[in-house]
C-alpha cells in the first residue's frame, strides 16, 4: 500500500458501511438521535478505536475521538461535522468531514507526525434541522446554548415525539440541556475545522476539486408572506380596477431579481429564493381574479449590508405596490442569521497547503448552514473546506469521488502542522 493511499482507504470503508448501514432506498436516512445517526457513530467510533484514539461521549452524544498532541494542555485542534442525514438523502453531507478527520489521523499515524497540540475529531448531533425545528442543534446543545425547555418544545418530525425523549430513548441525558450545562468551551479551543461536500453545482462547473470557504451566508427568511387583494369575475373586471395579488406578487419578484442583478454586476455576493407561492386552491379558480397570495422569501449574502439593503427593498416595494395595485404585502415575521465570515489565518494556511501540493482549488461563500457557523459565532477561529460533489446535496445523487476526497484531504494534511502550530 502506498503511503497516501492509507487515509483514502479507511475513508472508502467508512463510507461503504455508512451506506450500508443507514441504506433507505432510494438514498440513506440517519434521523438525529435516531437508529441512522446512532449506526453511523458506532462505526466511526469503532475506527478510532482500531486507530487507538482517546475516545469519549459527551451526555448529549457528541463523540470525540482524540490524537495526543506534544503538548496536552495546549487547547486542541477540532475538527468534524454532523453525522445526521436527511431522509432518503445521500451518504456524504456532514460524514465526509468526520471521515476526513479520521482519514488524516490515519495518515499522521503511518507517517510518524506528532502534532504540537491534541487533535480531536468530532462527531456532532442533530445539525439537520428537518428532523428538530432549532438550527444546529447538536452543536449549539454542547456549547450550553439551547433554551432550556427545548427537550420537551422540540418534537421530531416523522414521530411527533420530543426531543427528550429521543435522547433518553438512545442512553442520552437532557437533564443537560435542561440546565444549561455544556462540554465545549470556546476559549479551550484552538480552532475547528469543518470538511464539508459543496451542496451546490459551483466546483463541477469549474472543474476544481476543492474550495477554500470564505464564510457562511447569512439570511433573512419570512417563511409566512402573504399580499392580499379582492376577489373578482375574471371577465368583468377592468384593469384598472384589480387588486390581482398574483400580478403584486410578479412585480416584487422581479424588483428583487433586478436587485439581484444589480448586485451581481457589482461584485456583490447575493442568493434569493421565492421558494413556495401560491393560492389557496379550494378560493381560487380559472374564472376568479386572485385576491390572496401566500409565498415564502429566503435572501442570503455574506455581506450584512446587502441583507440590510434587502430588508429596505422589501418594505419600499410593500408601500409602492400598496400605492399603485391596491394590494396590501404584509412578510409577516423574519428570521435573521447573520453571516460568519471564516478565520483569515487559516484560510490562508488552507491556501499555501494546497499550492504546496499542487491542488487547484478557489474561493467561495457557503449558502448554505453548517455547524461552523455555531464556533464561528462564539469567536472560535473557524475554517471550511469544500469537496466537489456532483448531484447536488440533501437528496440520493449525492456522488463525491474519492479522487476529490483525497485531493482535500491532502490540502488539509499539508496545513495541519501549521494549523497546530
Amino acid at each position: 500500500m502506498r503511503m497516501r493511499d492509507v487515509g483514502s482507504d479507511l475513508a472508502d470503508t467508512l463510507f461503504s458501511s455508512l451506506r450500508e448501514a443507514s441504506l433507505d432506498p432510494p438514498g440513506v436516512t440517519r434521523a438525529s438521535y435516531g437508529a441512522g445517526e446512532r449506526a453511523a457513530h458506532a462505526i466511526l467510533c469503532a475506527a478510532a478505536q482500531r486507530l487507538n484514539l482517546e475516545i469519549s461521549v459527551d451526555p448529549i452524544g457528541t463523540l470525540f475521538m482524540t490524537l495526543p498532541g506534544a503538548d496536552r494542555g495546549a487547547p486542541p485542534v477540532l475538527i468534524g461535522s454532523h453525522l445526521d442525514a436527511v431522509p432518503h438523502g445521500g451518504n456524504f453531507d456532514g460524514a465526509a468531514g468526520v471521515v476526513m478527520g479520521l482519514a488524516l489521523i490515519a495518515r499522521l499515524l503511518a507517517e510518524g507526525r506528532r502534532l504540537r497540540r491534541d487533535l480531536v475529531i468530532i462527531g456532532i448531533r442533530a445539525e439537520e434541522m428537518i428532523w428538530f425545528p432549532m438550527l444546529y442543534l447538536g452543536s449549539r446543545a454542547a456549547f450550553g446554548l439551547l433554551p432550556k425547555d427545548a427537550p420537551d418544545r422540540l418534537l421530531r418530525s416523522d414521530s411527533g415525539r420530543s426531543l427528550a425523549c429521543h435522547m433518553a430513548e438512545q442512553g442520552f441525558d437532557p437533564d443537560f440541556i435542561r440546565a444549561g450545562r455544556r462540554s465545549l468551551t470556546p476559549d479551550q479551543i484552538h480552532c475547528f475545522i469543518e470538511p464539508h461536500i459543496e451542496q451546490g453545482p459551483v466546483l463541477v462547473a469549474q472543474h476544481i476539486p476543492v474550495a477554500v470557504v470564505t464564510g457562511i451566508r447569512g439570511s433573512i427568511r419570512y417563511r409566512a408572506c402573504q399580499a392580499t387583494g379582492e376577489w373578482g369575475h375574471a371577465g368583468a373586471v377592468p384593469r384598472r380596477s384589480r387588486r390581482d395579488a398574483v400580478l403584486a406578487v410578479a412585480a416584487l419578484a422581479h424588483a428583487l431579481e433586478d436587485f439581484w442583478d444589480c448586485c451581481e454586476a457589482a461584485g456583490r455576493d447575493l442568493v434569493l429564493t421565492m421558494g413556495e407561492c401560491f393560492t389557496d386552491p379550494l378560493l381560487q379558480g380559472i374564472t376568479k381574479i386572485p385576491g390572496a397570495v401566500r409565498f415564502s422569501l429566503d435572501i442570503r449574502s455574506e455581506d450584512p449590508a446587502v441583507l440590510a439593503e434587502a430588508e429596505t427593498l422589501l418594505g419600499y416595494q410593500a408601500r409602492l405596490i400598496a400605492a399603485a395595485r391596491g394590494v396590501q404585502i404584509d412578510y409577516g415575521p423574519v428570521l435573521p442569521v447573520s453571516p460568519a465570515p471564516m478565520d483569515g489565518r487559516l484560510r490562508a494556511t488552507l491556501r499555501k497547503g494546497a499550492a504546496k501540493v499542487g491542488i487547484a482549488f478557489q474561493e467561495m461563500a457557503s449558502g448554505a448552514g453548517h455547524d461552523a457557523l455555531t464556533f464561528a459565532g462564539l469567536g472560535i477561529p473557524t475554517a471550511m473546506l469544500f469537496i466537489r460533489n456532483t448531484g447536488g446535496s440533501h437528496n440520493p445523487a449525492e456522488a463525491m469521488a474519492m479522487e476529490d476526497f483525497t485531493a482535500a484531504l491532502e490540502v488539509l494534511l499539508a496545513a495541519i502542522e501549521e494549523i497546530a502550530a
